[in-house]
């Protein structure tokens, strides 16, 4: 599976459509947000997580869905099940994104 950018517009219809939601939060100037890139795109491609939509929003632009995630810092995750924010967290290690995922199950 690939991670969806999503927009404003999208977001509420993404986490309300989908059980499970794991949203990646970034800016454009963001450096750490760009180096766990590439991690996230080989998470969303794991068959672990089948099941689980990916997607990142970049938090500048929509102000609405940061607020929802609760984003306090970037890069940030948060993860969605049946529409409702289950974690949220600043981070860029791999294995706490991972531990997040798996609160879906």
């Amino acid at each position: 599976m690939s991670v969806q950018n999503i927009t404003q517009e999208d977001f509420n219809a993404v986490i309300s459509s989908h059980n499970k939601v794991v949203v990646k939060y970034y800016a454009d100037w963001c450096g750490a947000c760009k180096m766990v890139a590439p991690k996230f795109k080989r998470l969303s491609g794991d068959e672990r997580f089948d099941g689980v939509t990916f997607t990142e929003v970049n938090a500048e632009q929509n102000e609405a869905a940061r607020k929802a995630g609760g984003v306090n810092n970037l890069p940030f995750f948060a993860v969605f099940k049946n529409g409702e924010l289950i974690e949220g967290s600043a981070t860029s290690k791999e294995d706490y994104i991972v531990s997040m995922i798996n609160k879906l199950s």
